[in-house]
């Protein structure tokens, strides 16, 4: 699953990439096709690909049969419809709305009260909301959400009370967030992404903590914590606690992990246009998340010399949380092994010489191999299972036969390796 839906690769545009997507839907039996997209909506949190796949399954008559399943899933906000809609026109404007998608998305509006319609109308959209409601034509069920629909297209929802909404209009930041903590109105990922906000405007630490200590966090994403971290580091007391508390409960994975975090300066590669993180901060997330759930991790970073074509590989000490993040990413790391790379042959068997035994192998890379002598798919995969992660999701790699390949990043990586231990024979 790519989760970066149209963003451009080093070996196709982002336009190919959704093409690609598209294509496959064609391949594949609806029903996994459906179940695909749910999983996508709900288990990895993806923002654009569910809608994708989507609107593909409508192409074809299975698909349709299909749909209705897939969108009480995959409309879960107001603007979910927007964007599937913007997607449906995107490559036809005057194509008629499918008969199963009208009445999906007409149900849709059902589920949304005035706040929630409200929080989402607004911005730069293709399609406007009022306009998805003209076009699907719902039956309200009471008198009461006749009259919502009629405000909404009408112009005359309620505004929303949300930080947006309160510091457009000019309110005091930090008498805003520090009301909206208190009253429970500032969503977590809200509230991660404006700590810095909230320091510059003069908020307490020990307000910020307060509210993070019963903060929901079910929905949030390793990486997240990192990039909030990132934004202000003074304040990774607040947010850590949060972050380990999101991996709680998950059930460990028994035995020897074996993890190799490629920090060549290819993973310094931005995730996207306009991500301030690169593809080794998520790798460092994804230790995090690796430390947590394992009951035993010996983490490695490599990398090299581009010039010599020799690789540089070593252990990362027992740490957790932000300190293992921060020393994967720090100086340190890079000052000692360099930042050319990979070159997995090498690497791997360095690594084999000193950890003889492994349940599972598991290599975080963008698969950017460099070594000229050596074939990377002849590289010891000494594990009893072998994962090559691809962060980059890029089209080419190095990672086949020997190895589970994935392509992507998700905080779900680690779901999907013990699912697929666990329905091994035996």
């Amino acid at each position: 699953m790519s989760c970066l839906l149209w963003e451009d690769e080093h070996y196709e545009d982002g336009q190919s990439i959704g093409q690609r997507i598209a294509d496959l839907v064609k391949q594949v039996p609806a029903a996994d096709v459906a179940r695909v997209t749910v999983q996508a909506k709900v288990d990895m949190k993806l923002r654009h690909t569910p809608l994708l796949l989507a609107r593909e399954l409508l192409r074809t008559k299975e698909g349709r049969a299909a749909f209705g399943g897939v969108a009480e899933k995959v409309f879960a906000r107001p603007d979910d419809i927007a964007e599937f809609l913007a997607i449906y026109w995107k490559d036809n404007k005057d194509e008629p709305l499918a008969k199963q998608a009208k009445r999906h998305v007409g149900e849709a509006f059902r589920r949304f009260d005035e706040y929630q319609l409200a929080k989402w109308n607004g911005g730069q959209k293709a399609v406007k909301l009022r306009d998805a409601l003209r076009i699907t034509r719902p039956k309200p069920k009471s008198a009461e959400q006749a009259e919502l629909w009629r405000k909404l297209v009408k112009g005359e929802l309620a505004t929303p009370d949300t930080w947006e909404v309160a510091l457009s209009g000019g309110a005091d930041k930090k008498a805003t967030f520090e009301r909206l903590m208190a009253e429970g109105k500032l969503g977590t990922l809200a509230f991660l992404r404006n700590l810095r906000n909230m320091k510059q405007a003069g908020t307490e630490q020990k307000t910020a903590a307060e509210y993070a200590a019963k903060a929901k966090v079910d929905r949030v994403l390793p990486f997240q914590f990192v990039a909030a971290a990132r934004a202000v580091p003074e304040w990774e007391g607040v947010i850590e606690p949060m972050m380990l508390r999101c991996l709680e409960g998950q059930k460990k994975l028994s035995g020897k992990t074996v993890l190799v975090i490629d920090t060549s300066g290819s993973m310094h590669a931005r995730l996207s246009a306009k991500s301030e993180l690169n593809r080794k901060d998520v790798a460092a997330a994804l230790a995090i998340l690796v430390r947590e759930v394992c009951e035993g991790a010996a983490i490695y970073c490599t990398a090299g010399d581009d010039g010599t074509r020799v690789h540089a590989t070593m252990p990362v000490p027992s740490r957790r949380g932000f300190a293992l993040s921060d020393y994967i990413t720090g100086p340190e790391v890079s000052s000692r092994i360099g930042g050319g790379g990979i070159f997995l042959v090498q690497c791997m068997k360095f690594i084999h010489s000193r950890e003889k035994d492994a349940d599972r192998v598991i290599v975080l890379t963008d698969e950017q191999d460099c070594d000229t002598k050596l074939n990377p798919e002849s590289a010891d995969a000494f594990g009893k299972r072998n994962y090559l992660v691809n962060v980059a999701s890029a089209k080419n790699g190095i990672g086949h036969r020997k190895w589970l390949h994935i392509d992507g990043w998700s905080d779900k990586v680690m779901d999907y390796i013990a699912r697929s231990e666990a329905s091994e024979p035996g």
